[in-house]
């Protein structure tokens, strides 16, 4: 018997505090060796704490939302009889996407019993002209609500229809939400970014009629043998031809110590809404990656980011970043960079549109790449250099496979 305090554990990759986001037992619970006792957030993502030990919980070292030091007092822990401590072993992945609450009693549907009669039509007018039918008689003989009734009902109140109050009622109600786990990470990293980073926006429009095409023949003739191309791994392939000729742009930037690392690998990361806010998986030796197999790895990345899978090393490391808000792309953007990368290529939707070709107006698909870049290390002429040589590939397909 005897207390053990557990302590806050070093997760590596220089990280001095976590977040607590979630407790998973209170003072005076039991546990068992290995339980889960507390979740807490690094910048890249959440880390399960287990018991070392089984034993009753007696004091919690913080409080939800709270920054907790590596090393300071987590949790303390009254010992079984014949416990014997062990080194806790804390299990990361992503933030998983937060649980729909079942609807409270007053939201659930009312039962039939309690529903007035009425035929769908009736109803609907009665929705329209802003009518409760509880508040109107039906006249026929089983109770049921008629158009007459209704009638008779507007005959009888004062004015014209009434809009329905609920939808139309001033409303006055707050709700303060804590900015904390994932929220609060993506928050600080951006605002961090942003006042570090003198950014510049680089937007060039690109004709991908040609490249969607190639991308619909190749779906059509690989369909169901080989994973399903959508446009960013036809994108991630463009980058990947101009870096070698860029290096400055596949680089990440320690500011503090004023040294530029250029990667000759091309660790792309692959920017991913999920229900706990933005996570960026990494597409790891993209260099190394055919369309297909670039493909697969993308979209498991991405399945893993939203269903709260994706481990630590899956989401850090990346060089260049690309994002895309797809159909929901606009028509440009001004997408923040992942630091400490210098570049980060943002994707806008498609629009099909007339266009001129040599003395013809023709339809055309367009899009536009609104691109973001570190301006202390890559000059402007530089980086539209670089979207130039991306442009190229994707207006010409065909270069995209000659090396």
């Amino acid at each position: 018997m005897g207390t053990l305090t557990i302590k806050v554990p070093d997760l590596g990759e220089g990280i001095a505090e976590v977040e607590l986001v979630a407790w998973r037992v209170q003072p005076g619970d039991t546990v068992a060796e290995d339980q889960v006792l507390a979740d807490v957030m690094t910048d890249k993502a959440t880390v399960e704490i287990p018991s070392p030990v089984a034993g009753r919980v007696l004091a919690l070292g913080g409080e939800v939302g709270q920054q907790i030091a590596v090393g300071a007092e987590l949790i303390r822990i009254d010992v079984a009889a014949g416990g014997e401590a062990k080194e806790a072993v804390p299990v990361v992945s992503a933030p998983a996407p937060a649980a729909v609450p079942a609807p409270a009693p007053a939201e659930r549907a009312r039962p039939a019993a309690g529903k007035p009669l009425a035929a769908p039509a009736v109803r609907h007018r009665a929705a329209v002209l802003g009518i409760d039918l509880r508040q109107v008689p039906g006249s026929s003989a089983d109770g049921r609500i008629l158009h007459e009734d209704l009638d008779a009902w507007l005959l009888r109140r004062p004015g014209p229809p009434a809009p329905d109050a609920a939808r139309y009622a001033e409303r006055n109600d707050e709700e303060a939400v804590p900015v904390t786990g994932v929220r609060r990470r993506i928050a600080q990293r951006m605002q961090d970014a942003m006042r570090r980073i003198p950014h510049f926006t680089y937007v060039e429009e690109v004709d991908v009629t040609e490249l969607e095409l190639l991308r619909a023949r190749i779906n059509e003739r690989w369909g169901g043998e080989r994973a399903h191309l959508t446009l960013l791994p036809l994108l991630v392939r463009a980058v990947v031809l101009a870096v070698p000729r860029f290096p400055q742009i596949n680089a990440r930037f320690d500011d503090e110590a004023g040294v530029l690392t250029r990667h000759g690998a091309v660790h792309v990361g692959i920017a991913t809404q999920t229900a706990a806010g933005l996570m960026v998986p990494v597409l790891r030796h993209a260099e190394a990656r055919d369309l297909w197999s670039s493909a697969t790895e993308i979209a498991r990345l991405a399945d893993a980011a939203r269903a709260g899978r994706a481990t630590r090393d899956e989401l850090s490391g990346s060089t260049l970043t690309v994002t895309s808000l797809g159909a929901l792309g606009g028509i440009a953007s001004t997408p923040i960079i992942n630091a400490p990368e210098v570049a980060i290529v943002g994707v806008n939707r498609i629009v099909q549109r007339p266009v001129m070709l040599g003395d013809a107006v023709v339809a055309r698909r367009m899009m536009n790449l609104s691109s973001s870049f570190d301006h202390r290390v890559v000059d402007g002429q530089l980086a539209a250099e670089f979207v130039q040589a991306v442009r190229a590939s994707l207006e010409c397909p065909a270069l995209l496979f000659i090396e």
